[in-house]
């Protein structure tokens, strides 16, 4: 049976790799990663874990990826799975938040295929330890998303806002105008890690990297 693993990386941090990520890498015989360009930080994780073993990358378009797109790179991973042998498929963070893998899993679920989710640590956890904001206390409603709206904000106790790097100063201001504190983190775990919190808004605008995220809670009382 040819076997296929969902491996999280985490945030960005080799130290932050499960142990399971690192026995399933060690004994991977192929291993498929988005190509993004050159720049790859699920790839860049885990380097020190695969040495010398067989990269393929996945091509997906910029900007709308269409159900032919995920089926193709699906197919591609199948075609190059051999019988008994183990095939990673990387993804940043954890497989089932956010991430490319979700929309080929379907074309895994059949019989010839045991396929096996390695979870990673979900970079809003990471941030919020090293921002050491918690992301949720006892009777609180926690929101994990990539965009904000108005039912969002009115329902939510916490929020980990995900993709911030576009209309952030629109952002900002619905989370105050909604009486929420914020801290911006971003390339969390990582060498170049910053953290900025709702007294440093100029540079948190100033800054245009997309491996970033914000957390916001509502004020007591509000």
């Amino acid at each position: 049976m040819k076997k296929i693993f969902a491996v999280g990386t985490g945030p960005g941090s080799p130290e932050y790799l499960t142990l399971q990520a690192v026995k399933t890498l060690e004994s991977a015989d192929l291993i498929f990663a988005p190509n993004n360009n050159g720049k790859n930080i699920a790839l860049d994780t885990v380097k020190d874990f695969i040495k010398s073993k067989e990269i393929l990358f996945l091509d997906f378009p910029m900007g709308f990826v269409s159900e032919k797109d995920y089926k193709t790179q699906a197919a591609k991973i199948l075609s190059n799975t051999k019988e008994n042998s183990n095939t990673v498929i990387l993804t940043i963070g954890d497989p089932m938040i956010y991430s490319t893998f979700i929309y080929m899993m379907p074309y895994f679920k059949i019989p010839e295929i045991n396929l096996q989710i390695i979870s990673g640590i979900p970079s809003a956890v990471a941030a919020a330890g090293k921002a050491q904001v918690p992301l949720a206390k006892k009777d609180e409603v926690l929101t994990i998303t990539d965009h904000l709206t108005e039912e969002i904000l009115n329902s939510s106790s916490s929020i980990a806002l995900l993709k911030t790097s576009k209309q952030k100063n629109i952002i900002l201001k619905n989370f105050e105008q909604k009486y929420f504190d914020y801290v911006y983190v971003k390339r969390a775990t990582m060498n170049n890690e910053v953290i900025l919190s709702i007294n440093e808004k100029e540079k948190i605008l100033e800054d245009e990297d997309y491996i970033s995220l914000i957390i916001a809670r509502k004020q007591k009382g509000r």
